[in-house]
């Protein structure tokens, strides 16, 4: 059996290609040609953690994976998300790797935001902002960072240091003609913006309807137990709504998105309110945006074949490469 570590996963990770494998995945589960059951997860309540298991298999992309992934909020002195992802052979069921997936799940989530950028961003978008400065906002930026349309990447945190330490690290990693910048303030980032990323465990929102120019395009992968969510009620309003799956979107915390969650309790919308899965724009079979001046909103949970096609990736990469350890089991 292979062993990827996250050195390893880092090395065979190319964004562009897992762009297209994360929008290949999204269609294949929209039309129903991938076998993904609801995400199960233990809660830890005394760290608001929890504890979640992901399979899934992909015919398309040869994957039959599970990934284990802890997430942990509260922890400073560690990544908050970690991961492992299990690969076995579709054909026999033999387990054929294991790979690190905190990696994954930063890249193929970021891979996921920037998509629903490309898909449902205005045309004339041209600056960006990411909300937050954890490695998830890092990942975001970078895989914005490859959308040719934005000449302005900009990045906002409650902590203004931290927005600037990360401006600084991320500009040096990005494409020469993209201007990377720090704001003062998040709802200053907001309020430029024309596509906005928001990458944060926070339980107040980051995001408000009333900073938003109109037009805008917003994503959301944050994650949280409690309290409201990082994008506020009147957004979720007022937003075409799109989302990887109907069923894990609406699927109670903690693995669903508790801001819809949240928007369906209080009676301001119904589960109809979702426009389209994702992965139902890919595939040309529901509308993405209508007009210039409509708010889309990207909620994203996480699903398992996007951690499934990450992994077909890194596993063919990997191999053709001479990356990682073959163990006996």
């Amino acid at each position: 059996m292979l062993v990827l570590t996250a050195a390893d996963v880092e090395a065979a990770l190319d964004l562009d290609e897992l762009r297209e494998a994360v929008a290949g995945a999204m269609a294949d589960l929209s039309a129903g040609r991938a076998s993904m059951p609801s995400r199960i997860a233990a809660a830890v309540p005394e760290r608001h953690a929890i504890l979640a298991a992901m399979p899934a298999y992909l015919p398309s992309a040869g994957a039959l994976t599970t990934k284990l992934v802890s997430l942990f909020p509260e922890n400073r002195d560690r990544p908050t998300h970690q991961a492992l992802i299990a690969c076995f052979d579709p054909a026999t069921g033999t387990p054929v790797a294991v790979m690190d997936g905190r990696v994954i799940t930063e890249a193929r989530t970021a891979a996921a935001a920037a998509l629903s950028a490309r898909l449902l961003a205005r045309a004339d978008a041209r600056v960006a902002a990411v909300i937050g400065t954890g490695a998830q906002a890092r990942a975001h930026a970078l895989a914005l960072a490859r959308d040719l349309r934005f000449s302005t990447l900009v990045i906002a945190g409650r902590r203004p240091d931290a927005a600037a330490a990360l401006a600084t690290e991320v500009r040096s990693e990005v494409r020469s003609g993209i201007g990377v910048d720090a704001a003062a303030s998040i709802d200053e980032a907001v309020r430029a913006a024309d596509v906005v990323a928001a990458a944060t465990h926070t339980d107040t929102p980051v995001v408000r309807r009333e900073w938003l120019k109109p037009g805008a395009h917003v994503s959301s992968v944050g994650f949280n137990t409690s309290g409201e969510g990082e994008v506020d009620q009147q957004t979720v309003i007022d937003a075409a709504l799109f989302v990887e799956s109907r069923e894990s979107a609406l699927t109670p915390p903690p693995t669903g998105g508790i801001e819809i969650a949240k928007a369906i309790a209080s009676g301001a919308i119904t589960k109809d309110h979702i426009r389209a899965e994702i992965g139902e724009v890919v595939g040309g079979t529901a509308p993405g945006r209508r007009d210039d001046t409509e708010i889309t909103l990207y909620k994203s949970v996480g699903v398992a074949v996007q951690d499934a096609a990450a992994a077909a990736l890194v596993l063919r990469i990997a191999r053709e490469r001479g990356l990682g350890t073959e163990v006996p089991i």
